[in-house]
């Protein structure tokens, strides 16, 4: 089961993209041509991500928290719909 959503990194400026939520991982893609190759198809292991924290400014604001101490800022448009599917990927997953 892989759940879509719009979404925007926040890296350097706002860069749109889709994030993609299964089983395995939350994936960011973005098509553009000037953004580093690390940002345009950026994969978040379930497994290593710590904590995501929310915050409002203006849009919901998510901020994946991994093991490894790094930070991924992401505007999520449909953050009701994400908490729901990522608290049942991340259940099903332990």
């Amino acid at each position: 089961m892989r759940k879509a959503f719009m979404c925007s990194l926040i890296h350097k400026g706002i860069i749109g993209g889709g994030l993609y939520l299964d089983s395995e991982a939350v994936m960011y893609v973005c098509q553009k041509l000037t953004v580093d190759k690390k940002y345009k198809k950026l994969i978040l292991p379930l497994s290593e991500i710590k904590e995501i924290s929310w915050k409002w400014i203006l849009f919901p604001v998510a901020t994946f928290h991994m093991t490894n101490g790094e930070a991924y800022k992401f505007i999520i448009f449909n953050q009701k719909r994400f908490e729901k599917w990522y608290q049942v990927l991340a259940e099903n997953k332990q």
